[in-house]
């Protein structure tokens, strides 16, 4: 009887890391010039499968960070959007509106509409504990809305919700912060926080995208 012979394969396994993430938008182009312009990203080939109707573009940062700009026709508002212009995305704005799409059922409605209540009573309970702590981030005076796409709304720099909520992007000095954070305004970019020191350390701005998605400039 011959022995039983074990084989074991070990495979090396590198450091890992988040290879991309992904948002989805309503026009493609117009996203990624955003993030070319102001942050140097190299916008790659555009990608399309008709059977899908989707669409997408990667954009690559130059610390190999990877960006997926994502569109399809059917991808609409979340449940819960705050914009007033079809020109600036849903974390803009100042009127929460609920999908009412004729192919959602009730119960898919009544659990949006949930949503929301959570989301305004967490809110309210956060807004309560900043000013008591008198650790308030921003208040409206500070919020900049400037050029005409989105001169009918005013961001809500403190509108926040439960899932991925930011991007950071490093600029290497609080100088870059400043004059990025100019640039952007003097562009008609929204501003929802004016470059600061946080609590815990970061200098930082805060803005928009041009589809309401809000982005961190810091050191």
């Amino acid at each position: 009887m011959l022995p039983k012979v074990y084989i074991f394969v070990y495979c090396a396994r590198g450091p890992m890391k988040i290879e991309h993430v992904a948002i989805w938008v309503k026009d493609i182009d117009k996203v990624c010039e955003f993030y070319r312009k102001y942050f140097d990203g190299i916008v790659q080939p555009l990608y399309h499968n008709p059977a899908k109707q989707f669409t997408s573009r990667f954009i690559t940062f130059e610390d190999g960070a990877r960006l997926e700009v994502m569109h399809r026709p059917d991808i609409v508002n979340n449940d819960i959007g705050t914009s007033t212009d079809s020109n600036v995305g849903s974390n803009v704005g100042t009127v929460t509106k609920l999908q009412s799409n004729t192919h959602r059922s009730a119960n898919e409605k009544m659990q949006a509409f949930f949503r929301f209540l959570t989301s305004a009573v967490f809110h309210v309970k956060q807004l309560q504990t900043e000013e008591a702590a008198g650790n308030s981030f921003t208040d409206i005076s500070e919020v900049q809305q400037v050029g005409s796409e989105g001169a009918n709304t005013i961001a809500k720099p403190d509108t926040q919700h439960l899932g991925f909520t930011h991007l950071s992007f490093s600029v290497g000095s609080k100088e870059k912060v400043d004059s990025l954070t100019q640039q952007m305004s003097d562009d008609g970019i929204t501003i929802a926080g004016q470059p600061r020191t946080t609590g815990d350390g970061y200098y930082e701005s805060v803005v928009f995208d041009p589809e309401g998605n809000r982005i961190e400039i810091t050191v």
